[in-house]
Protein backbone atom coordinates (compact mmCIF):
# COMPACT_ATOMS: atom_id res chain seq x y z
CA UNK A 1 0.00 0.00 0.00
CA UNK A 2 3.03 2.14 0.76
CA UNK A 3 4.42 2.55 -2.79
CA UNK A 4 0.96 2.84 -4.01
CA UNK A 5 0.34 6.42 -2.56
CA UNK A 6 0.27 9.43 -4.65
CA UNK A 7 1.60 13.23 -3.45
CA UNK A 8 0.06 15.77 -5.38
CA UNK A 9 1.92 18.63 -5.37
CA UNK A 10 -0.23 21.66 -5.87
CA UNK A 11 1.53 25.14 -6.22
CA UNK A 12 0.28 28.15 -4.11
CA UNK A 13 0.77 31.87 -4.53
CA UNK A 14 3.84 33.27 -2.82
CA UNK A 15 1.38 35.33 -0.58
CA UNK A 16 -0.57 32.52 0.84
CA UNK A 17 2.69 30.46 1.49
CA UNK A 18 4.01 33.56 3.50
CA UNK A 19 1.17 34.10 5.39
CA UNK A 20 0.77 30.29 5.89
CA UNK A 21 4.59 29.61 6.91
CA UNK A 22 6.19 33.33 7.96
CA UNK A 23 10.02 32.74 7.48
CA UNK A 24 12.18 32.49 10.06
CA UNK A 25 14.30 35.58 9.25
CA UNK A 26 11.12 37.59 10.03
CA UNK A 27 10.53 36.07 13.28
CA UNK A 28 14.45 36.39 14.32
CA UNK A 29 15.84 38.81 12.45
CA UNK A 30 16.53 38.81 8.26
CA UNK A 31 19.13 36.42 7.20
CA UNK A 32 18.41 34.13 10.30
CA UNK A 33 18.58 30.84 10.72
CA UNK A 34 16.65 27.85 12.87
CA UNK A 35 20.42 27.00 14.32
CA UNK A 36 22.37 29.92 15.17
CA UNK A 37 25.87 27.62 14.54
CA UNK A 38 24.95 27.25 10.71
CA UNK A 39 24.18 31.49 10.36
CA UNK A 40 26.32 33.45 7.79
CA UNK A 41 24.92 36.78 8.97
CA UNK A 42 25.16 36.52 12.79
CA UNK A 43 28.57 39.04 14.07
CA UNK A 44 30.19 36.44 15.39
CA UNK A 45 30.20 33.39 12.54
CA UNK A 46 29.80 35.69 9.49
CA UNK A 47 33.22 35.21 8.99
CA UNK A 48 33.44 31.80 10.23
CA UNK A 49 33.85 29.98 6.63
CA UNK A 50 34.34 26.28 8.07
CA UNK A 51 33.98 23.57 4.81
CA UNK A 52 33.59 19.87 4.64
CA UNK A 53 36.18 17.49 3.89
CA UNK A 54 37.11 14.08 4.15
CA UNK A 55 39.72 13.40 6.61
CA UNK A 56 42.19 12.53 4.24
CA UNK A 57 42.00 15.03 2.29
CA UNK A 58 42.05 17.69 5.59
CA UNK A 59 44.78 15.70 7.04
CA UNK A 60 47.56 14.91 4.38
CA UNK A 61 47.58 18.15 2.71
CA UNK A 62 48.29 20.19 6.36
CA UNK A 63 50.71 17.58 8.01
CA UNK A 64 54.01 17.76 7.00
CA UNK A 65 53.28 21.77 7.91
CA UNK A 66 52.23 21.03 11.40
CA UNK A 67 54.67 18.55 12.46
CA UNK A 68 57.51 20.96 11.39
CA UNK A 69 55.84 23.43 13.46
CA UNK A 70 55.14 21.15 16.49
CA UNK A 71 58.68 19.59 16.88
CA UNK A 72 60.02 23.58 16.00
CA UNK A 73 57.70 24.16 19.37
CA UNK A 74 58.97 21.08 21.01
CA UNK A 75 62.63 21.49 20.50
CA UNK A 76 62.56 25.48 21.81
CA UNK A 77 59.65 26.17 24.35
CA UNK A 78 59.92 24.48 27.76
CA UNK A 79 56.64 24.16 28.56
CA UNK A 80 55.63 22.29 25.86
CA UNK A 81 58.95 19.72 26.08
CA UNK A 82 58.14 19.23 29.53
CA UNK A 83 54.96 17.97 28.39
CA UNK A 84 55.96 15.60 26.51
CA UNK A 85 58.02 14.51 28.74
CA UNK A 86 55.26 14.03 31.22
CA UNK A 87 52.78 12.11 29.54
CA UNK A 88 55.72 9.86 28.55
CA UNK A 89 57.04 9.52 32.14
CA UNK A 90 53.40 8.41 33.06
CA UNK A 91 52.28 6.20 29.72
CA UNK A 92 55.41 4.30 28.85
CA UNK A 93 58.10 5.45 31.45
CA UNK A 94 61.59 3.58 31.96
CA UNK A 95 59.83 -0.03 31.43
CA UNK A 96 56.47 -1.11 29.60
CA UNK A 97 56.56 -4.79 29.41
CA UNK A 98 53.60 -7.45 28.59
CA UNK A 99 52.60 -9.77 31.55
CA UNK A 100 51.03 -12.97 29.14
CA UNK A 101 47.26 -13.94 29.74
CA UNK A 102 46.81 -16.52 26.68
CA UNK A 103 43.36 -17.46 26.31
CA UNK A 104 43.30 -20.83 27.71
CA UNK A 105 39.97 -21.48 26.97
CA UNK A 106 39.34 -20.51 24.01
CA UNK A 107 42.49 -22.81 22.79
CA UNK A 108 41.20 -25.68 25.15
CA UNK A 109 37.79 -25.42 22.61
CA UNK A 110 39.93 -24.97 19.61
CA UNK A 111 42.36 -28.02 20.54
CA UNK A 112 40.85 -29.71 23.14
CA UNK A 113 43.76 -30.39 24.81
CA UNK A 114 45.18 -29.73 28.28
CA UNK A 115 44.78 -25.94 28.48
CA UNK A 116 43.88 -24.94 31.68
CA UNK A 117 44.94 -22.06 34.09
CA UNK A 118 48.18 -24.38 35.19
CA UNK A 119 49.40 -24.36 31.68
CA UNK A 120 48.69 -20.34 31.34
CA UNK A 121 50.40 -19.42 34.39
CA UNK A 122 53.82 -21.90 33.02
CA UNK A 123 53.15 -19.98 29.94
CA UNK A 124 52.73 -16.59 31.13
CA UNK A 125 55.93 -17.22 33.09
CA UNK A 126 58.13 -18.71 30.51
CA UNK A 127 57.17 -16.26 27.71
CA UNK A 128 58.38 -13.16 30.33
CA UNK A 129 61.42 -14.48 30.95
CA UNK A 130 62.20 -15.07 27.42
CA UNK A 131 60.62 -11.19 26.38
CA UNK A 132 63.09 -10.30 29.31
CA UNK A 133 66.32 -12.08 27.75
CA UNK A 134 65.32 -10.45 24.28
CA UNK A 135 64.74 -7.31 24.97
CA UNK A 136 65.09 -5.68 28.19
CA UNK A 137 68.71 -7.69 29.57
CA UNK A 138 70.73 -8.46 26.53
CA UNK A 139 73.09 -6.15 26.80
CA UNK A 140 73.92 -6.60 22.80
CA UNK A 141 70.94 -4.71 22.43
CA UNK A 142 69.95 -7.28 19.24
CA UNK A 143 65.73 -6.49 19.69
CA UNK A 144 66.73 -2.93 18.01
CA UNK A 145 68.04 -3.27 14.49
CA UNK A 146 70.26 -0.29 15.11
CA UNK A 147 71.17 -2.19 18.40
CA UNK A 148 71.12 0.79 20.46
CA UNK A 149 68.18 0.57 22.84
CA UNK A 150 66.20 -2.16 24.77
CA UNK A 151 62.59 -2.41 24.12
CA UNK A 152 60.85 -0.58 26.54
CA UNK A 153 63.56 2.21 25.00
CA UNK A 154 62.06 1.59 21.50
CA UNK A 155 58.52 1.71 22.87
CA UNK A 156 59.04 4.98 24.61
CA UNK A 157 60.51 6.79 21.56
CA UNK A 158 57.90 5.33 19.30
CA UNK A 159 55.07 6.77 21.92
CA UNK A 160 57.44 10.07 21.45
CA UNK A 161 56.78 10.06 18.04
CA UNK A 162 53.09 9.53 17.86
CA UNK A 163 52.95 12.49 20.29
CA UNK A 164 54.73 14.91 18.51
CA UNK A 165 54.33 13.63 14.73
CA UNK A 166 51.16 11.29 15.67
CA UNK A 167 52.67 8.50 14.21
CA UNK A 168 54.55 5.69 15.29
CA UNK A 169 55.81 3.30 12.70
CA UNK A 170 58.60 0.24 12.91
CA UNK A 171 59.52 -2.32 10.64
CA UNK A 172 60.50 -5.28 12.01
CA UNK A 173 62.95 -6.82 9.76
CA UNK A 174 64.19 -10.92 9.98
CA UNK A 175 67.54 -10.99 10.22
CA UNK A 176 68.60 -14.79 10.26
CA UNK A 177 72.70 -13.15 9.23
CA UNK A 178 72.66 -12.00 13.10
CA UNK A 179 72.13 -15.31 14.76
CA UNK A 180 74.71 -17.35 16.29
CA UNK A 181 77.22 -17.97 19.13
CA UNK A 182 77.80 -14.66 21.01
CA UNK A 183 75.24 -13.01 18.95
CA UNK A 184 71.96 -12.95 18.61
CA UNK A 185 69.23 -15.80 19.91
CA UNK A 186 66.73 -14.85 17.45
CA UNK A 187 65.71 -13.41 14.36
CA UNK A 188 63.13 -10.74 15.15
CA UNK A 189 64.30 -7.17 15.20
CA UNK A 190 62.87 -4.14 15.77
CA UNK A 191 63.93 -0.99 13.64
CA UNK A 192 61.94 2.23 14.08
CA UNK A 193 61.04 4.24 10.69
CA UNK A 194 60.32 8.15 11.04
CA UNK A 195 57.14 9.13 9.78
CA UNK A 196 57.74 11.49 7.36
CA UNK A 197 59.73 8.64 4.81
CA UNK A 198 55.92 7.20 4.73
CA UNK A 199 54.67 9.20 1.68
CA UNK A 200 53.42 8.12 -2.02
CA UNK A 201 55.99 7.32 -4.30
CA UNK A 202 57.91 10.16 -5.80
CA UNK A 203 55.19 12.28 -3.98
CA UNK A 204 52.28 11.70 -6.39
CA UNK A 205 48.44 12.95 -5.40
CA UNK A 206 46.46 10.55 -3.23
CA UNK A 207 44.35 8.15 -5.10
CA UNK A 208 41.37 6.23 -4.47
CA UNK A 209 43.42 3.24 -3.04
CA UNK A 210 46.68 5.04 -2.03
CA UNK A 211 46.59 7.73 0.69
CA UNK A 212 49.69 9.58 2.49
CA UNK A 213 52.11 6.04 1.25
CA UNK A 214 49.37 3.58 2.20
CA UNK A 215 48.14 1.30 -0.15
CA UNK A 216 44.17 0.31 1.04
CA UNK A 217 42.40 -2.51 -0.54
CA UNK A 218 38.61 -2.06 -1.30
CA UNK A 219 37.78 -2.03 2.12
CA UNK A 220 40.21 1.09 3.36
CA UNK A 221 42.36 -1.68 5.18
CA UNK A 222 46.22 -0.97 4.68
CA UNK A 223 47.78 -3.96 2.31
CA UNK A 224 51.01 -1.76 2.03
CA UNK A 225 53.30 1.15 3.08
CA UNK A 226 55.42 2.73 0.38
CA UNK A 227 58.63 4.21 2.75
CA UNK A 228 61.78 6.17 1.24
CA UNK A 229 64.86 4.50 1.64
CA UNK A 230 65.78 7.87 3.88
CA UNK A 231 64.70 11.02 4.91
CA UNK A 232 64.07 13.83 2.48
CA UNK A 233 66.01 16.17 5.02
CA UNK A 234 68.99 13.56 4.93
CA UNK A 235 71.91 15.62 2.91
CA UNK A 236 74.45 12.18 3.29
CA UNK A 237 71.60 10.05 1.35
CA UNK A 238 70.45 12.54 -1.05
CA UNK A 239 70.11 9.43 -3.52
CA UNK A 240 68.51 6.75 -1.43
CA UNK A 241 65.93 9.84 -1.04
CA UNK A 242 64.36 9.67 -4.06
CA UNK A 243 63.78 5.60 -3.94
CA UNK A 244 60.68 4.43 -1.80
CA UNK A 245 60.58 0.60 -1.17
CA UNK A 246 57.06 -1.14 -0.79
CA UNK A 247 56.63 -3.75 1.99
CA UNK A 248 53.73 -5.41 3.05
CA UNK A 249 51.49 -5.04 5.98
CA UNK A 250 51.87 -9.05 6.78
CA UNK A 251 53.15 -11.95 5.43
CA UNK A 252 51.32 -14.41 3.71
CA UNK A 253 50.89 -16.39 6.94
CA UNK A 254 50.17 -13.48 9.34
CA UNK A 255 53.58 -12.36 10.88
CA UNK A 256 53.32 -8.49 11.01
CA UNK A 257 55.91 -6.62 8.66
CA UNK A 258 55.06 -2.88 9.32
CA UNK A 259 53.40 -1.58 12.47
CA UNK A 260 51.80 1.39 12.32
CA UNK A 261 49.37 3.14 15.02
CA UNK A 262 47.95 6.43 14.98
CA UNK A 263 44.75 7.62 17.01
CA UNK A 264 41.87 8.08 14.85
CA UNK A 265 39.71 11.19 14.78
CA UNK A 266 37.59 10.57 12.26
CA UNK A 267 36.78 7.33 10.10
CA UNK A 268 38.49 6.80 6.66
CA UNK A 269 41.10 8.07 7.80
CA UNK A 270 44.45 6.84 7.64
CA UNK A 271 47.00 9.00 8.85
CA UNK A 272 47.66 11.12 11.40
CA UNK A 273 47.25 15.00 11.05
CA UNK A 274 49.68 16.15 14.18
CA UNK A 275 50.72 15.58 17.73
CA UNK A 276 48.87 16.09 20.99
CA UNK A 277 49.41 19.89 20.29
CA UNK A 278 47.75 20.47 17.03
CA UNK A 279 44.61 21.98 18.75
CA UNK A 280 46.49 24.65 20.85
CA UNK A 281 49.43 25.13 18.66
CA UNK A 282 48.87 29.05 17.54
CA UNK A 283 48.42 29.86 21.63
CA UNK A 284 51.81 27.73 22.39
CA UNK A 285 53.58 29.80 20.03
CA UNK A 286 52.23 33.17 20.74
CA UNK A 287 52.86 32.14 25.35
CA UNK A 288 56.48 31.15 23.78
CA UNK A 289 56.94 34.25 22.38
CA UNK A 290 55.35 36.17 25.22
CA UNK A 291 57.74 34.88 27.19
CA UNK A 292 60.45 35.95 25.00
CA UNK A 293 59.30 39.53 24.87
CA UNK A 294 58.83 40.00 28.36
CA UNK A 295 62.08 38.48 29.56
CA UNK A 296 63.80 40.43 26.79
CA UNK A 297 62.02 43.35 28.58
CA UNK A 298 63.42 42.61 32.12
CA UNK A 299 66.91 42.16 30.86
CA UNK A 300 66.77 45.45 28.98
CA UNK A 301 65.30 47.16 31.57
CA UNK A 302 68.29 46.03 33.58
CA UNK A 303 70.73 47.45 31.53
CA UNK A 304 69.57 50.72 30.88
CA UNK A 305 69.18 51.77 34.38
CA UNK A 306 69.45 55.42 33.88
CA UNK A 307 68.86 57.89 30.97
CA UNK A 308 69.87 61.50 30.56
CA UNK A 309 67.48 64.33 28.81
CA UNK A 310 69.44 66.83 27.57
CA UNK A 311 69.88 69.14 24.36
CA UNK A 312 73.56 69.02 23.74
CA UNK A 313 74.90 66.48 20.98
CA UNK A 314 75.34 62.99 22.10
CA UNK A 315 78.95 62.90 21.72
CA UNK A 316 79.39 65.73 23.60
CA UNK A 317 76.88 64.64 26.66
CA UNK A 318 79.14 61.31 26.37
CA UNK A 319 82.17 63.02 27.15
CA UNK A 320 80.74 65.74 29.73
CA UNK A 321 79.60 62.80 32.17
CA UNK A 322 83.46 62.00 32.38
CA UNK A 323 85.64 65.00 31.56
CA UNK A 324 89.09 64.66 31.60
CA UNK A 325 92.42 67.03 30.02
CA UNK A 326 95.32 64.92 28.33
CA UNK A 327 96.74 64.17 31.75
CA UNK A 328 93.99 62.31 32.83
CA UNK A 329 92.53 65.29 35.16
CA UNK A 330 88.98 65.94 35.47
CA UNK A 331 88.04 68.78 33.60
CA UNK A 332 84.49 71.12 33.13
CA UNK A 333 82.44 71.60 29.86
CA UNK A 334 84.81 73.96 28.44
CA UNK A 335 88.03 72.01 29.73
CA UNK A 336 89.15 74.02 32.63
CA UNK A 337 90.61 72.21 35.38
CA UNK A 338 88.11 71.45 38.38
CA UNK A 339 89.68 71.57 42.10
CA UNK A 340 86.66 70.66 43.80
CA UNK A 341 85.44 67.10 44.07
CA UNK A 342 87.98 66.38 41.42
CA UNK A 343 84.96 66.97 39.19
CA UNK A 344 82.97 64.27 40.39
CA UNK A 345 81.18 63.25 43.55
CA UNK A 346 81.53 59.99 44.84
CA UNK A 347 79.90 57.57 46.85
CA UNK A 348 81.44 54.09 46.98
CA UNK A 349 81.47 52.95 43.87
CA UNK A 350 79.09 55.42 42.33
CA UNK A 351 79.59 58.24 40.47
CA UNK A 352 77.69 61.78 40.68
CA UNK A 353 79.05 63.69 37.35
CA UNK A 354 77.98 67.13 37.50
CA UNK A 355 76.11 68.26 34.73
CA UNK A 356 74.93 71.99 32.50
CA UNK A 357 71.42 73.52 34.13
CA UNK A 358 68.76 71.84 32.31
CA UNK A 359 70.18 68.80 32.12
CA UNK A 360 69.18 65.92 34.26
CA UNK A 361 69.84 62.16 35.13
CA UNK A 362 66.64 60.27 35.50
CA UNK A 363 66.18 55.84 36.36
CA UNK A 364 63.96 54.01 34.53
CA UNK A 365 60.97 52.73 36.03
CA UNK A 366 61.24 48.94 35.39
CA UNK A 367 57.56 47.08 35.35
CA UNK A 368 58.69 43.75 34.00
CA UNK A 369 57.24 41.35 33.56
CA UNK A 370 53.55 43.28 33.12
CA UNK A 371 51.27 42.48 36.11
CA UNK A 372 49.13 40.67 33.51
CA UNK A 373 52.27 38.06 32.83
CA UNK A 374 51.06 35.22 35.51
CA UNK A 375 47.66 35.86 34.48
CA UNK A 376 47.89 35.28 30.56
CA UNK A 377 50.42 32.25 31.12
CA UNK A 378 48.05 30.34 33.75
CA UNK A 379 45.22 30.59 31.43
CA UNK A 380 47.14 29.04 28.37
CA UNK A 381 49.11 26.34 30.18
CA UNK A 382 45.17 25.64 31.30
CA UNK A 383 44.04 25.30 28.03
CA UNK A 384 47.36 23.36 27.12
CA UNK A 385 46.49 21.18 29.78
CA UNK A 386 43.15 20.63 28.91
CA UNK A 387 44.22 19.61 25.12
CA UNK A 388 47.08 17.25 26.05
CA UNK A 389 44.85 15.57 28.80
CA UNK A 390 46.59 16.18 31.52
CA UNK A 391 45.90 18.75 35.00
CA UNK A 392 47.25 22.46 34.97
CA UNK A 393 49.61 20.97 38.14
CA UNK A 394 50.71 18.13 36.27
CA UNK A 395 52.06 20.48 33.13
CA UNK A 396 53.25 23.59 35.47
CA UNK A 397 54.54 21.21 38.57
CA UNK A 398 52.84 23.63 40.78
CA UNK A 399 51.09 22.30 43.31
CA UNK A 400 51.25 24.81 45.77
CA UNK A 401 47.29 25.55 45.20
CA UNK A 402 45.61 21.91 45.75
CA UNK A 403 45.19 20.09 48.76
CA UNK A 404 44.89 16.02 48.73
CA UNK A 405 41.45 15.90 47.97
CA UNK A 406 41.68 18.36 45.07
CA UNK A 407 44.48 16.91 43.86
CA UNK A 408 43.63 13.21 43.87
CA UNK A 409 40.31 13.78 42.24
CA UNK A 410 42.56 15.77 39.51
CA UNK A 411 45.29 12.59 39.27
CA UNK A 412 42.36 10.47 38.61
CA UNK A 413 40.55 12.60 36.19
CA UNK A 414 44.32 12.42 34.28
CA UNK A 415 44.77 8.98 35.22
CA UNK A 416 41.62 7.73 32.79
CA UNK A 417 43.30 9.64 30.15
CA UNK A 418 46.36 8.31 30.79
CA UNK A 419 45.62 4.65 31.37
CA UNK A 420 43.30 5.07 27.69
CA UNK A 421 46.46 5.87 26.13
CA UNK A 422 48.50 3.15 27.33
CA UNK A 423 45.96 0.93 26.61
CA UNK A 424 45.77 2.14 23.14
CA UNK A 425 49.23 2.62 22.19
CA UNK A 426 49.83 -1.22 23.47
CA UNK A 427 47.15 -2.95 21.68
CA UNK A 428 48.06 -0.57 18.48
CA UNK A 429 52.27 -1.12 18.69
CA UNK A 430 53.55 -3.30 20.93
CA UNK A 431 51.32 -6.39 20.91
CA UNK A 432 52.24 -6.78 17.32
CA UNK A 433 55.76 -6.71 18.04
CA UNK A 434 55.14 -9.28 21.05
CA UNK A 435 53.09 -11.54 18.61
CA UNK A 436 56.22 -11.72 16.06
CA UNK A 437 58.43 -12.20 19.28
CA UNK A 438 56.06 -14.92 20.83
CA UNK A 439 56.06 -16.58 16.65
CA UNK A 440 59.70 -17.02 16.59
CA UNK A 441 59.97 -18.21 20.27
CA UNK A 442 56.97 -21.21 19.52
CA UNK A 443 58.89 -22.26 16.27
CA UNK A 444 62.05 -22.89 18.42
CA UNK A 445 60.32 -25.08 20.74
CA UNK A 446 60.85 -22.97 24.06
CA UNK A 447 57.28 -22.15 24.97
CA UNK A 448 55.35 -24.79 26.73
CA UNK A 449 52.50 -26.62 24.79
CA UNK A 450 50.20 -29.62 25.28
CA UNK A 451 50.36 -32.26 22.59
CA UNK A 452 47.83 -31.47 19.94
CA UNK A 453 48.30 -27.46 20.12
CA UNK A 454 47.32 -25.73 17.51
CA UNK A 455 49.80 -23.92 15.47
CA UNK A 456 50.76 -20.21 16.28
CA UNK A 457 49.04 -19.17 13.22
CA UNK A 458 46.32 -20.44 14.10
CA UNK A 459 45.59 -18.85 17.01
CA UNK A 460 47.80 -16.04 17.35
CA UNK A 461 45.41 -13.66 19.15
CA UNK A 462 44.73 -16.23 21.77
CA UNK A 463 48.68 -16.93 22.12
CA UNK A 464 49.41 -12.99 22.28
CA UNK A 465 46.68 -12.52 24.18
CA UNK A 466 48.92 -10.08 27.34
CA UNK A 467 48.31 -7.19 30.15
CA UNK A 468 50.72 -4.81 29.66
CA UNK A 469 52.38 -2.74 32.61
CA UNK A 470 53.73 0.17 32.83
CA UNK A 471 55.07 3.11 35.36
CA UNK A 472 53.09 3.16 38.58
CA UNK A 473 50.09 5.88 39.46
CA UNK A 474 52.13 6.81 42.53
CA UNK A 475 50.04 7.82 45.73
CA UNK A 476 49.21 11.31 47.20
CA UNK A 477 48.71 9.96 51.01
CA UNK A 478 50.52 6.61 50.60
CA UNK A 479 48.92 5.84 54.00
CA UNK A 480 44.92 6.39 53.25
CA UNK A 481 45.38 4.69 49.69
CA UNK A 482 47.33 1.48 51.88
CA UNK A 483 44.56 1.33 53.91
CA UNK A 484 42.24 1.53 51.10
CA UNK A 485 43.90 -1.15 48.53
CA UNK A 486 43.52 -3.83 51.62
CA UNK A 487 40.08 -3.20 52.54
CA UNK A 488 39.49 -3.83 48.81
CA UNK A 489 41.08 -6.84 48.35
CA UNK A 490 39.79 -7.84 51.68
CA UNK A 491 35.68 -7.22 50.41
CA UNK A 492 36.48 -8.58 47.04
CA UNK A 493 36.20 -5.79 45.35
CA UNK A 494 40.17 -5.98 43.77
CA UNK A 495 42.99 -8.79 43.78
CA UNK A 496 46.51 -8.58 45.02
CA UNK A 497 46.95 -8.26 40.49
CA UNK A 498 45.28 -5.40 40.33
CA UNK A 499 46.69 -3.37 42.88
CA UNK A 500 50.17 -4.38 42.86
CA UNK A 501 49.90 -3.28 38.60
CA UNK A 502 48.70 0.03 39.49
CA UNK A 503 51.81 0.51 40.78
CA UNK A 504 53.75 -0.56 38.26
CA UNK A 505 54.31 -4.43 40.12
CA UNK A 506 53.71 -7.93 39.28
CA UNK A 507 52.03 -9.54 41.62
CA UNK A 508 53.79 -12.85 41.12
CA UNK A 509 57.15 -10.82 41.88
CA UNK A 510 56.10 -9.68 44.83
CA UNK A 511 55.14 -12.89 45.78
CA UNK A 512 57.64 -14.90 44.68
CA UNK A 513 60.30 -12.15 46.80
CA UNK A 514 58.14 -12.40 49.53
CA UNK A 515 58.71 -16.13 49.90
CA UNK A 516 62.38 -15.37 49.60
CA UNK A 517 62.56 -12.55 52.55
CA UNK A 518 60.45 -15.14 55.09
CA UNK A 519 63.06 -17.51 53.84
CA UNK A 520 65.72 -15.97 54.80
CA UNK A 521 64.00 -14.19 58.17
CA UNK A 522 63.51 -18.30 59.14
CA UNK A 523 67.16 -19.20 58.12
CA UNK A 524 68.27 -16.42 60.42
CA UNK A 525 66.29 -17.44 63.34
CA UNK A 526 65.23 -13.63 62.77
CA UNK A 527 61.33 -12.58 64.04
CA UNK A 528 58.67 -12.24 61.70
CA UNK A 529 58.16 -8.48 61.28
CA UNK A 530 54.48 -7.62 61.03
CA UNK A 531 54.13 -6.63 57.36
CA UNK A 532 54.62 -10.73 56.52
CA UNK A 533 50.86 -10.33 56.79
CA UNK A 534 50.10 -13.05 59.95
CA UNK A 535 47.95 -12.70 62.98
CA UNK A 536 48.95 -9.42 64.74
CA UNK A 537 46.94 -10.52 68.28
CA UNK A 538 46.43 -12.86 70.29
CA UNK A 539 43.91 -15.74 68.96
CA UNK A 540 40.67 -14.71 69.52
CA UNK A 541 40.88 -10.87 68.93
CA UNK A 542 38.85 -9.07 67.09
CA UNK A 543 41.33 -6.85 65.34
CA UNK A 544 44.07 -9.79 64.40
CA UNK A 545 43.58 -9.10 60.53
CA UNK A 546 46.35 -6.74 59.08
CA UNK A 547 43.67 -5.40 57.47
CA UNK A 548 42.14 -4.51 60.73
CA UNK A 549 44.92 -2.83 62.05
CA UNK A 550 45.53 -0.68 58.76
CA UNK A 551 41.81 0.23 58.63
CA UNK A 552 42.00 0.74 62.50
CA UNK A 553 42.25 4.69 63.45
CA UNK A 554 44.56 6.51 65.77
CA UNK A 555 43.53 7.08 68.89
CA UNK A 556 43.36 11.25 70.15
CA UNK A 557 46.01 12.44 71.83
Amino acid sequence: MLGRVRRVIVPAHPRVVERRQPRVGMIRGEGATAYDASSYWAPETRDWNAYLSSPDIEGNFSRDVIVARIRDLVRNDGWASGSVTSILDSVVGGMLRPIPKPAWRRLAMMAGSTFDRQWADEYSKAAQALWRSWGMDDTGHWCDAGRRLTISQLFRLAYRQELVDGDALAHLPWLPGRVGYGKARYCTAVQLVDADRLSNPHLAIDTINRRGGIELDAYGAAIAYHIRRAHQGDWFSAADTVIWDRFPRETSFGRPVIVHHFVSDRPDQHRAVGGIFTPVLGRMKMLSQFDAVELQAAVVNSIFAAYVETASDPLAMQDALSPADQHGRPTDYDGNPLPMHDGRLRIKDGILPILRPGESIKAVDSKRPSTAYGIFENAVLRNLAAATGQTYEQLSKDWSRVNYSSARAALLEAWKTLHRRRGEFAAGFCAPILSAFLEEAMDLGELPLPRNAPDFAEARGEYSAARWMGPPRGWVDPVKEAQAAVLRMDAGLSTLENECAEQGLDWNEVVDQRAIERGRFDQLGLPHPKWFGEALGHDGDEESAPAAQLAKKPEPE
